[in-house]
């Protein structure tokens, strides 16, 4: 019978056979201790020489690193550990043989070798560990979302146009069309969907053709996009933090032994409870500044600011009402004091800083050509979505996640690099 490690404990003194890989061995000449890994687990695989035959034994010892192979034997409990099962081994198929040394061994490597390798490096315990995370998280976002009535409306990657300008996007000839672009963001699309389906969400890959070298900062990367019709500020928000609490209860309901792998320590995370903290622009800089920032008034957060904020905190902190000159042509502006939009972006807290950004959207049409204008952006490339406040407009929300920094503030990773299967960076396209 085949099963899989992470069902193995269902099979107790049963005998199974295990296919995958070996990453690690050790023993005797009396014993081997094969470490198998087959893509949901990982377990133990143990070939006693007077328990198993001659020819067995001899496969057991030629085995080399990542070598690919079917182990069967009897699954036994592990005489220390609970819910730790192990494979007393009675046969082994060898499916394929590595003749060359395995490139990554357990001595340190240096980043750029690494990522060179991160065809292999992918293969290791810990980023076995932050893909499944990263796919748990993504899981939890369509259950939640899906719970609160949103459905997934795709967007297009090719655009005509950007969000916030063209300055930092990929740029490329479309047949006889023009310049085209990859998208930075799918909101504007999906705005146009709530039109038909009340709530919707995106999620995709997304460029930015930012000279950035942060470790925040990828050129592309995934991204989860939400709007919400007859949705205002205070709802778009608490919208927000029922999301982030749901990912978080279910990265510990369903990853306890990826993050053990990863050592990340799991108290802050039970803490991610709302309310969550809840502060101004103005509140924030003021704060900062105590601490020692020069920020200016009308600044954005940077990443060393929001690094001193969040270290402060063992919750995440919705930054709120940012200087309306700073941010996007299409925030709505807070009625009570127009100087200010009704936007805030979602700080995680450890030193993470910002993995949400989101606002109320401008719903007027008059008001939305003005501030076009006033962002020099051409109208006509934008007709479109002024048609969206010609017919029927009504209050709406929306908000987006970059999913390489949600993934990195969970697992406590120390660069969002880790968080993407392939990462592209400004001096980095393969493998």
């Amino acid at each position: 019978m085949i099963v899989s490690i992470s069902r193995i404990g269902q099979y107790v003194d049963k005998e199974v056979t295990v296919r995958g890989w070996m990453y690690n061995k050790r023993g005797s000449g009396k014993i081997h201790f094969l470490q198998l890994r087959d893509g949901t687990g990982m377990i133990q695989a143990i070939a006693v020489k007077d328990q198993v035959s001659d020819e067995v034994f001899e496969k057991g010892e030629k085995l080399t690193m990542e070598s690919a192979l079917a182990v069967t034997g009897t699954v036994t409990k592990h005489p220390k550990f609970e819910d730790v099962y192990e494979l007393q081994v009675k046969d082994i198929e060898i499916i394929y043989l590595n003749t060359e040394e395995y490139p990554i061994s357990k001595k340190d490597h240096g980043p750029d070798f690494l990522l060179n390798n991160r065809h292999l490096w992918l293969r290791s315990s810990k980023q076995w560990a932050i893909q499944r995370v990263r796919n748990t998280i993504i899981n939890a976002t369509y259950e939640y979302l899906n719970n609160n009535d949103f459905i997934k409306i795709d967007s297009p990657i090719l655009t005509p146009n950007a969000c916030e300008g063209t300055t930092e996007l990929f740029e490329m000839d479309y047949f006889d069309e023009g310049k085209a672009y990859l998208s930075q963001s799918g909101q504007l699309y999906i705005e146009a969907a709530i039109y038909s389906v009340g709530r919707c969400f995106d999620f995709g890959p997304v460029f930015r053709a930012e000279k950035s070298k942060t470790r925040r900062h990828l050129t592309e990367f995934w991204m989860m996009d939400a709007e919400a019709a007859f949705v205002e500020h205070e709802e778009n928000m608490k919208i927000q933090e029922g999301l982030v609490t749901f990912i978080v209860e279910k990265v510990l309901e369903k990853n306890l032994k990826e993050l053990e792998i990863l050592e990340r320590d799991i108290e802050p995370l039970k803490k991610i409870k709302p309310p969550f903290i809840r502060k101004t622009h103005a509140e924030v800089i003021k704060e900062l500044r105590e601490m020692g920032s020069d920020i200016g008034e009308n600044d954005d957060l940077g990443a060393d600011d929001e690094t001193i904020l969040t270290q402060k905190y063992d919750k995440p902190i919705f930054v709120e009402k940012y200087p309306a000159e700073v941010k996007a042509f299409y925030m709505k502006r807070d009625p009570e004091n127009p100087k200010v939009a009704l936007c805030a972006d979602l700080l995680a807290p450890e030193g993470y800083g910002e993995v949400i950004g989101g606002s109320q959207r401008e719903d007027n049409y008059d008001v939305l050509v003005a501030r076009i204008k006033e962002h020099n952006l051409p109208i006509e490339a934008f007709s479109w979505y002024l048609d969206l406040r010609k017919f029927g407009s009504v209050p709406h929300s929306g908000f987006g996640y970059g999913l390489e920094r949600l993934t990195a503030w969970i697992c406590g990773a120390k660069h969002i690099r880790e968080t993407i299967p392939f990462p592209r960076m400004i001096s980095r396209l393969t493998p």
